[in-house]
């Protein structure tokens, strides 16, 4: 008699597939959020839409519908309020998954793109002025496009528009150069833009040690399906960045198979 109260416990094959699916895109969107600071207002609407379905049970229209309107404000403060967070969650979603990337291939195919590739010398010539830079510790930041479209990075800096060549990248790096601050873009075999604004990360479980160009650069890479690689100012290391990740390169040669097997497609 108490299971007819609560109409919604008498379940069906279907609502068992639609609880669990949605519970599954609760878990995936939470599992998205948990760095950022738009978590406690997830889980805040999630519990008024659960009062909201106890409410609808116990046939309380007045209070049914005060949390109705509740959480349509709600969704449209988190839009607003949190417009960054929510266009990060999807780029990262259009970027990290396997149909986000087969959707952008097949895009671009239709479209007429190509993705830009880098060839074997162009690969030495980068890797070779990233020794060098970090034998001297010169800092630098250079961003290797693939399939995404980065202009509104590339109108954040200045034109170059040159061949890719190992001198010209430490001289743009140069401490003293004035386009030394700020991502050098890599585009196909053409360095197109230097002294780049790129977008900062706002995860919280970075390393300590990581400075502003390592910030930049899992920012860059967790929106965008582009490669990164940090020269530090201050230790010379060089990290190698792709999905949102940075990784310490031991060697030279490391370098080189990270970036051959990237630009070859082979990730």
């Amino acid at each position: 008699m108490l299971l007819d109260i609560f109409g919604f416990l008498k379940f069906s094959f279907t609502d068992v597939l639609d609880i669990l699916l949605v519970a599954l895109i609760i878990y995936l969107v939470f599992r998205w959020i948990q760095d950022s600071s738009v978590v406690n207002i997830f889980i805040a609407i999630i519990a008024i839409f659960i009062l909201k379905v106890a409410a609808d049970a116990l046939k309380m229209k007045l209070m049914s519908a005060l949390l109705a309107t509740f959480i349509d404000v709600g969704v449209i403060a988190l839009i607003v309020i949190f417009q960054p967070e929510i266009r990060h969650f999807l780029m990262r979603l259009g970027n990290g998954t396997s149909l986000g990337r087969k959707g952008r291939a097949i895009m671009n195919k239709f479209l007429g793109r190509e993705e830009h590739q880098v060839d074997s010398s162009d690969v030495n010539e980068i890797t070779e002025a990233c020794r060098t830079m970090s034998e001297q510790k010169t800092g630098a930041l250079i961003v290797l496009t693939h399939s995404n479209n980065l202009n509104s990075v590339v109108e954040t800096g200045d034109r170059i528009d040159a061949n890719i060549n190992r001198r010209l990248i430490m001289n743009l790096f140069f401490k003293n150069s004035p386009l030394h601050d700020g991502a050098m873009i890599i585009s196909g075999r053409r360095i197109e833009a230097a002294r780049c604004t790129l977008p900062i990360t706002s995860r919280q479980d970075i390393p300590a040690s990581y400075g502003m160009r390592h910030k930049a650069a899992i920012g860059i890479t967790e929106e965008t399906d582009a490669d990164v690689i940090v020269v530090s100012e201050e230790t010379g290391d060089i990290s190698f960045g792709r999905n949102g990740n940075l990784q310490s390169i031991s060697n030279i040669n490391e370098l080189k198979l990270l970036l051959g097997s990237s630009l070859s497609g082979n990730e």
